[in-house]
């Protein structure tokens, strides 16, 4: 498999949280959803002015999913998603409407993300249509596992297996529902290129105790040093 270099980034709608990632230079965009939104107190009214705020604070992707259930539905709220700028990534759910969706968009020059998918089956799919990103989710890809008793492969190998089948074909897994650092470490480990997370896990991926002890002891060692 080609190795594709990292990228993060921040699956929020607070604006305060989301600039200083992105003030930080430590993440790529920022990815939200209707939940997302919702959690936040935003509105879809409220998508316009996120755009312009994220992408004048420098996030290179910024992803809003369209909404409504069926095709025609997803491509009509495409439409204005698709006018923020070009900085945007639709995001369509991997519903049978949504693919349908999906590869029109992509037919129509749109970056597209199908999110919420759980079957290595759907990413192929994906992958043959032409979408940029797939977002599966391992968090839930777990919960739902423990749930059911399920003694399959681990949701990690499902979203590794996901990321082999799309090899060659321009599409990527950007991996969501990533619950603390460890869960981004061990996916980047099978292969899988692009991560997105809440704020307080990026936060915790810059963070060390030992890191932190020693820049205290190089500080006090200028210090003395008369700087």
């Amino acid at each position: 498999m080609t190795a594709i270099a990292p990228r993060l980034y921040v699956d929020s709608a607070d604006v305060d949280r989301v600039s200083r990632l992105l003030a930080a230079g430590v993440v790529h965009g920022v990815t939200t959803n209707p939940t997302i939104l919702e959690r936040g107190d935003r509105t879809a009214a409220d998508i316009p002015e996120l755009y312009a705020r994220w992408a004048g604070e420098g996030a290179q992707e910024i992803f809003f999913q369209t909404w409504g259930g069926d095709t025609a539905s997803f491509l009509r709220n495409a439409e204005g998603i698709r006018a923020l700028g070009d900085r945007v990534v639709v995001k369509v759910p991997a519903t049978a409407d949504g693919f349908a969706a999906a590869s029109a968009l992509v037919r129509d020059g749109a970056t597209v993300l199908v999110t919420a998918v759980y079957s290595v089956a759907q990413a192929l799919v994906a992958a043959s249509i032409g979408v940029r990103y797939i977002a599966p989710y391992l968090g839930r890809m777990r919960d739902a596992a423990a749930e059911t008793g399920f003694s399959g492969p681990g949701a990690e190998d499902v979203i590794a297996r996901m990321q082999e089948v799309c090899v060659g074909s321009g599409t990527d897994v950007l991996a969501a529902s990533l619950r603390s650092p460890e869960d981004i470490v061990g996916l980047r480990m099978l292969g899988v290129p692009y991560f997105t997370a809440a704020p307080d896990v990026i936060e915790r991926m810059l963070l060390h105790d030992v890191s932190d002890s020693s820049a205290v002891e190089f500080d006090a060692a200028m210090e003395r040093l008369g700087a």
